[in-house]
């Protein structure tokens, strides 16, 4: 697959560069390349991101890095199963777990939520950070709602971190799944209060909360453009009128 001019392969983690070391130099700096290119496209263009994780596991598929990063691109296009074998090889390399709630997600996602559950009581979730542990409340309480527990769900997501006033980076995700869960279970007014802490906490729009908050309210956006196309449809019919009534 083709790679930009502007790519270098410098781009990557100095972590994923020290890995690289182990090929040979013009090998590394291949996989490097389309490993940028995966982590460019994987939000806009994930198949695009796709095609080139292939191209870097086909050169080196004995690195973590790139057995992770596939992962994470076989993950972006729901390709589940290829998604947690890739997390799995990454992880028997490394040795470390903080691919364990994407490999419990991948478990739902192949319709397997009893195993999403039992890789959320394992002695692993404790091995992981901050971030990790809520990450893994966030796909407990998915697998909960798969399984049509929607009042364990809910009780799943309850946690410090939900009460907490202080905004991190999971703050939004997690305030978010709440409301949801909430809303699900009929629970209207405690649902919109929770979409509007996520609002509140969501700075770089990484959910759709405001939507779901305005929807709740009942408000309707216009699209503007669609108005000004409205608007310059009516004024080219008064023109013809006009035109019609000076014949």
């Amino acid at each position: 697959m083709p790679i930009p001019e502007d790519v270098t392969g410098d781009e990557i983690d100095k972590d994923v560069r020290q890995e690289l070391q182990s090929l040979p130099k013009t090998l590394a700096e291949d996989v490097a390349k389309n490993l940028v290119m995966v982590a460019r496209l994987i939000d806009e263009d994930p198949e695009g991101a796709y095609g080139y994780s292939k191209v870097a596991l086909r050169l080196a598929s004995r690195v973590a890095a790139v057995r992770e990063a596939g992962g994470f691109a076989a993950y972006a296009n729901q390709k589940y199963a290829e998604a947690l074998a890739e997390f799995r090889a990454a992880r028997r390399m490394t040795g470390g777990v903080e691919l364990w709630p994407l490999m419990a997600d991948c478990e739902r996602g192949l319709g397997r939520p009893e195993k999403a559950l039992d890789m959320a009581g394992a002695s692993e979730v404790q091995k992981l950070d901050k971030a990790g542990q809520v990450e893994m409340r966030l796909v407990a309480a998915g697998a909960r709602r798969d399984m049509g527990q929607l009042d364990a769900a809910i009780v799943t997501l309850q946690s410090p971190e939900l009460a907490s006033s202080s905004v991190q980076p999971w703050t939004a995700r997690l305030r978010y799944a709440y409301a949801d869960a909430l809303l699900a279970a009929g629970r209207q007014g405690e649902a919109r209060e929770w979409f509007a802490k996520a609002v509140e906490a969501d700075k770089d729009g990484s959910t759709d909360a405001s939507d779901r908050l305005a929807e709740m309210d009942g408000v309707e956006f216009v699209d503007a453009f669609e108005g000004d196309e409205d608007e310059g449809d009516e004024r080219e019919v008064r023109g013809e009128a006009d035109e019609d009534r000076d014949a």
